[in-house]
């Protein structure tokens, strides 16, 4: 696992995060050609659950290689990682939540696209004009973003689950917690569905549906405006 990524600033375009896909790429691409997205210049990072639930999901790899998309490992993608190395205790919940697609693949494409999920980072940071704006799926466990930083580069202990935190804690926007994260710009975050974009403190839920009934929401990272461009 990389555990923690940093990108520096996109001085020739745009930069976006955008919700969870969960295997829906032909709707997330349709809602980038209405941004007039160029992939020369501008780039697209994705707080985690690529796949899932979606017709698309074998697609993951192929946007992976893309050089302007980059995305943090989410819940779905760690359910895959467990699956493929027999670690997942309960195969038909991962089933029902979407991961049939998975469990039905080859051992090898298993161990493909477990092997790729696993090297992405559990956070990541993109540089902007205006500072530092943090990605992780669901929240971080920590109050500064330094401190989650350092955990995950190696540099620090901690007593809690911080990757469980990162990648499955719904208390922030259950608990309208407004108390954000110190140490960086905003935090952009998926895994839990809204109907709108929220903004709690400097934390921004993304998740309105885009792969259901909702639309894609995407966030120009340097104004921090939302833009939900498939919405009707």
């Amino acid at each position: 696992m990389a555990g923690f990524a940093h990108y520096p600033l996109n001085a020739r375009g745009r930069d976006f995060a955008v919700g969870d896909i969960h295997g829906h790429f032909t709707r997330l691409q349709a809602a980038l050609d209405r941004l007039d997205f160029d992939p020369a210049r501008d780039r697209l990072f994705s707080v985690g659950d690529l796949v899932d639930r979606g017709p698309q999901s074998e697609l993951a790899l192929e946007w992976l290689a893309r050089p302007w998309f980059a995305a943090v490992q989410g819940n779905h993608e760690a359910l895959a990682i467990q699956y493929a190395q027999g670690l997942l205790p309960d195969p038909e919940m991962y089933r029902a939540s979407g991961g049939g697609w998975f469990i039905d693949s080859s051992p090898q494409d298993q161990r493909l696209f477990a092997d790729r999920f696993a090297r992405l980072p559990i956070a990541l940071e993109v540089e902007t004009r205006l500072g530092p704006v943090g990605i992780v799926h669901a929240d971080s466990p920590f109050a500064s973003w330094s401190a989650l930083r350092e955990y995950l580069l190696g540099g620090v202990q901690a007593d809690i689950a911080v990757e469980e935190v990162c990648q499955w804690s719904r208390s922030r926007v259950r608990n309208h917690d407004a108390s954000g994260i110190r140490e960086v710009r905003a935090v952009m975050v998926g895994h839990t569905t809204q109907r709108q974009p929220t903004v709690l403190g400097n934390v921004y839920h993304i998740d309105t549906g885009g792969w259901g009934n909702g639309c894609f929401t995407l966030v120009e990272l340097d104004s921090l405006g939302f833009v939900r461009p498939d919405a009707n």
